[in-house]
């Protein structure tokens, strides 16, 4: 019985390095990545606190999609990346077979993804034997954006100008429903850039000198929110299924200063752009 175990789980991390070296062929040919997250990077650039210590809990293995200082080892779907892994990768594979009850997994939770401290080979493993759930002692870091599992290493750029937008805004604490998101790159900056121009010309209309916070609060209810709420109102996100609420807005205002430089026409209020842009998209 031995040997028959031994061969087996020499076989289960064949097969798992086998589609490990598939994914990578695969995302070569897609130019998409297969790292795991990186813990650092999600750190770096989400300005993320804590970990606070959340007790032991059951964990949804899908959920496990980055690590602390190994993500170089193991792929996205958490297969071992290379030869030498075998001899620990197996011991926790007979384990399995074995039913021998391992320790916790150590996790930091960001969202609702979470990243391996301690036991990447057991997550690679009960992930390979189709476990759903995995017991780990959870740490939690505080996040300004939710980042969910099926998030790419490319989307973190975006991300990060949203935490630099909240940061410098407030609108999170501010309107507490508001949750805006874009696509564009360089959606956020050129927002802030909206902003300041905005406060500008309420300072001029109040005569008086107009606070940051003052005029996120009215840019947010009388510029964004009115030509959103026209946006979805009018179903035209269902035309553009990859673009959100925050990237039509830009495009809104984009055709409103393309016609005021270009055709001398006059800079319209929110709502009629807004209207403009659905009517000339329907």
């Amino acid at each position: 019985m031995p040997n028959e175990l031994d061969s087996l789980v020499r076989a289960d991390f064949s097969r798992a390095r086998f589609k490990s070296f598939i994914n990578s062929v695969f995302a070569v040919l897609s130019g998409k990545r297969n790292n795991l997250l990186s813990y650092d990077d999600i750190k770096e650039k989400l300005k993320i606190g804590g970990p606070i210590y959340r007790g032991v809990k059951t964990v949804r293995v899908n959920q496990v999609a980055g690590s602390l200082n190994r993500y170089h080892e193991f792929d996205r779907a958490f297969l071992p990346k290379e030869d030498q892994l075998a001899g620990r990768w197996q011991k926790v594979d007979r384990a399995f077979y074995e039913d021998v009850h391992l320790p916790p997994v150590v996790l930091y939770k960001v969202g609702e993804v979470y990243f391996v401290v301690d036991g990447h080979h057991r997550v690679s493993v009960a992930r390979e034997q189709g476990q759903e759930f995995i017991e780990a002692e959870v740490r939690e870091c505080a996040t300004r954006v939710n980042i969910t599992p099926d998030i790419k290493p490319e989307d973190l750029e975006i991300l990060g100008a949203k935490v630099d937008f909240l940061e410098r805004t407030g609108l999170d604490g501010l309107r507490a429903d508001a949750n805006i998101k874009v696509n564009i790159p360089d959606g956020f900056t050129r927002m802030l850039e909206h902003i300041a121009v905005h406060r500008y010309f309420m300072g001029l209309d109040f005569k008086r000198d107009v606070s940051e916070l003052e005029a996120v609060e009215h840019w947010y209810d009388t510029v964004y929110l009115p030509i959103v709420t026209i946006i979805r109102e009018s179903g035209l996100l269902e035309d553009f299924p990859d673009k959100t609420e925050g990237d039509l807005y830009l495009w809104t205002l984009d055709r409103q200063h393309y016609l005021y430089k270009e055709e001398g026409q006059p800079l319209l209020p929110p709502e009629q752009a807004a209207k403009q842009f659905v009517e000339e998209n329907e």
